[in-house]
């Protein structure tokens, strides 16, 4: 039990995500059902929560922006580089891989994505991302284990 909590807690934690924590659980010998639920779930419940405290994060941003006087990250300009050429599905769903659901959800908020959207479009890409991650990871873990 303590195990899936730490697979919600993970797939919850920004730069760790779906990525990590979905292969990791399968190989640890969990349920692969159980660890994409609960990496969807745990990854969705801090998307819905940056969505909904969106405007907080982004004064809190800009005045640590402004303190520190620094520019963008790679990974925000490349966000913004994502979703000026393809929009928000398409940052949506690349997020995970190149820069994590977060700044995914962060990037398309800031470039003036509705709440709704960016939340609907992060739930559908953090599913497919969960399905894929746990599905190759438990048959390419199965093709190593000893079938003797």
């Amino acid at each position: 039990m303590l195990e899936y909590l730490l697979v919600f807690l993970g797939a919850a934690i920004p730069w760790i995500e779906i990525m990590i924590v979905v292969p990791l659980g399968i190989i640890r010998g969990l349920s692969p059902m159980w660890v994409i639920i609960l990496s969807f779930a745990g990854n969705m419940t801090t998307i819905l929560l940056l969505i909904v405290g969106f405007q907080r994060i982004k004064e809190w941003m800009a005045r640590r922006k402004q303190k520190k006087g620094k520019g963008e990250s790679k990974r925000q300009q490349r966000a913004e580089q994502i979703m000026n050429i393809y929009g928000l599905p398409v940052l949506a769903l690349v997020g995970p891989i190149l820069i994590g659901t977060h700044i995914a959800a962060f990037i398309g908020l800031v470039l003036g994505a509705k709440k709704m959207n960016t939340a609907i479009w992060s739930a559908i890409s953090i599913a497919l991302w969960c399905l894929v991650f746990g599905i190759l990871t438990a048959m390419g873990f199965d093709f190593f284990v000893d079938r003797t």
